[in-house]
């Protein structure tokens, strides 16, 4: 069995990815189809509109035969925490030959010099960069920039799916690993487009519009069926404000990516509502979604020296959907991986460190309940 990964969120599923799964088995030549998705929280720091079942069976539907679970500490990191936690799972996979994302280029070739050039960043990058920074300059912009000067196409480091598939193929690089890539040139709107289009808007747009008809058209007929159960994002920011309350400057410097004074600025902001402490924290060189995911890692108690500790480990497979009629060959198959299996909350096969990481998720998932008054439990389901 030759098996496709993607690593998603899938927060809502959509018509895009549907058309990725579709597009990437074609062009893998894969058998079969497996998602690692992130739970019930993201790495843009916001909640998800479902959880993290009703996500994995939109995307048994849309044409996955498996989805398991990006654990949370790895799910609320920064971009290359979030890619080195999900390519270590999965390979530890054999089964998985080809790992495949969206992106604006859709051009192998550039993915891996890119990846090779940037995975030992040389002293003139970090110094461009550093200097970019001080000027004034948004990070994204400061990269490419430095990227540039070092003599690499900074096209291809401007856009967020692509900067994700370069992490990607980064770790893989590191792992040294034998997955193959194959990035999917995106369709319709842009990853950050929040303009609702006829066919293939974005996940942000969707979010943003769940109330407007035309959202019907970008999602499957079982997605938009659901939407009417979607979570209302009161309760969290109420909480993510809670937690900053209780959590003092020290602690907050131990969440990834709060540091340079970060955690001063977000204790001053702790009595505003959460848009005010966002707005005012974000700058060129802090975005909005790095604020928002410092926020929720604090809220998840997810800190840096714990989640590189989870990088170093022993994990497991979380199985979250499978679907039924081939549920024995793929579980039979993931079993041979060199991490166990899990189907719902028995974590005796697991090491003490692999215990304490999916103590982050089982967490993560009384949060949510708690937060929309729900009572879901942790299972796999056959759908």
């Amino acid at each position: 069995m030759k098996i496709l990964a993607i690593i998603c969120e899938f927060n809502p599923f959509h018509n895009g990815h549907k058309y990725l799964i579709e597009q990437a088995k074609l062009k893998s030549g894969c058998d079969k189809v497996l998602c690692i998705m992130s739970g019930n929280f993201t790495q843009r720091g916001e909640m998800c509109i479902f959880d993290k079942y009703t996500r994995a069976r939109h995307a048994i539907l849309g044409g996955a035969d498996c989805v398991i679970q990006l654990p949370s500490p790895f799910a609320v990191a920064p971009a290359e925490i979030f890619a080195a936690g999900a390519v270590k799972i999965l390979s530890s996979i054999p089964e998985i030959k080809t790992l495949a994302f969206g992106s604006e280029s859709g051009d192998t070739e550039s993915f891996k010099v890119a990846a090779n050039f940037l995975i030992d960043e040389s002293n003139k990058f970090k110094r461009v960069l550093e200097e970019k920074l001080k000027n004034g300059e948004s990070y994204i912009k400061s990269y490419a920039s430095a990227f540039e000067e070092c003599g690499g196409d900074s096209t291809i480091v401007q856009n967020p799916n692509n900067i994700l598939g370069l992490e990607y193929t980064k770790s893989l690089l590191r792992l040294r690993s034998d997955i193959d890539i194959l990035p999917i040139k995106r369709t319709g709107a842009s990853y950050n487009d929040c303009s609702l289009c006829d066919n293939f808007s974005s996940a942000s747009a969707i979010r943003k519009n769940l109330g407007n008809k035309q959202v019907e058209g970008n999602v499957p007929p079982y997605v938009f069926s659901d939407l009417k159960f979607a979570t209302h994002m009161q309760g969290y920011d109420n909480y993510l404000k809670h937690c900053l309350f209780m959590t003092g400057a020290d602690e907050l410097r131990q969440v990834y990516g709060c540091s340079e004074g970060l955690e001063n600025k977000l204790k001053s902001l702790e009595n505003c509502d959460i848009d005010t402490i966002v707005e005012g924290a974000t700058s060129k060189r802090y975005s909005s979604s790095r604020v928002r995911r410092i926020l929720c890692a604090n809220a998840l108690n997810c800190r840096q020296a714990d989640t590189e500790k989870f990088l170093q480990s022993d994990l497991y497979l979380k199985i979250l959907a499978v679907k039924k009629y081939c549920a024995d060959g793929i579980l039979s198959t993931l079993s041979q991986s060199t991490y166990p299996l899990l189907t719902g909350v028995d974590d005796s096969t697991l090491t003490p460190t692999a215990k304490q990481c999916f103590e982050r998720d089982k967490y993560e998932l009384k949060l949510y309940n708690h937060i929309n008054n729900l009572k879901i439990k942790d299972y796999m389901i056959l759908v």
